[in-house]
C-alpha cells in the first residue's frame, strides 16, 4: 500500500485549516505557499473534502476553508479513505463482500485480512488533534505541553 500525493496532501491541508484555531477562513493561496502545494491541486483535494463535509468553504476576499469540526473529531483514516478510496492491500478485500472465486480456500486471505485490519485500526487511532500536537512539538520541543504519547 503506497499513499498517493492526493492522500498527503490532503492531510497537509487539513492540518494547516486546522492550526489556525477556527479563527475565520484559510485561503488556498497561503496554505499552498506554507506547504509549498500547486494551488491547482489544493483547489480539487479542498473540493473533495468540501464535498465531503469536512471542510466549509467561504467566497470572497476574506474566504477561504475552515474545518467544520473540531480537530479530534477527524480521523486520519476517515481523510485517507476520502481521498485515496479504499486501502484495502489485495482487489479481493476491496468492498464490503469478497467476490473472490478462491476465498473459501485462499491460504493468504487471512493474511491480508489481518494486514488491513491493522492497517486501519492505525490510522484510525490517529486525529487531526494529534498531528497538530506533533507539529507543536517538533516546532517547539517537548516543553510545549503536549501531553501524553499514543
Amino acid at each position: 500500500m503506497r499513499i498517493s500525493t492526493k492522500g498527503r496532501y490532503a492531510l497537509r491541508l487539513m492540518l494547516d485549516v486546522a492550526a489556525s484555531g477556527g479563527t475565520g477562513y484559510v485561503s488556498l493561496k497561503d496554505v499552498a505557499a506554507r506547504q509549498e502545494i500547486s494551488v491547482k491541486y489544493l483547489e480539487q483535494i479542498a473540493g473533495s473534502l468540501s464535498k465531503a463535509g469536512m471542510l466549509r468553504s467561504s467566497r470572497g476576499s476574506q474566504g477561504g476553508y475552515q474545518l467544520t469540526r473540531p480537530p479530534e473529531a477527524y480521523s486520519l483514516g476517515e481523510i485517507l479513505r476520502l481521498t485515496e478510496g479504499d486501502l484495502a492491500p489485495v482487489a479481493c478485500l476491496e468492498g464490503p463482500e469478497n467476490h473472490c472465486e478462491r476465498c473459501d480456500e485462499c491460504p493468504t486471505l487471512d493474511f491480508w485480512s489481518g494486514l488491513y485490519a491493522v492497517v486501519n485500526d492505525y490510522i484510525d487511532r490517529f486525529t487531526l488533534a494529534d498531528l497538530l500536537a506533533e507539529q507543536q512539538r517538533k516546532r517547539y520541543g517537548p516543553a510545549s505541553g503536549t501531553g501524553g504519547e499514543k
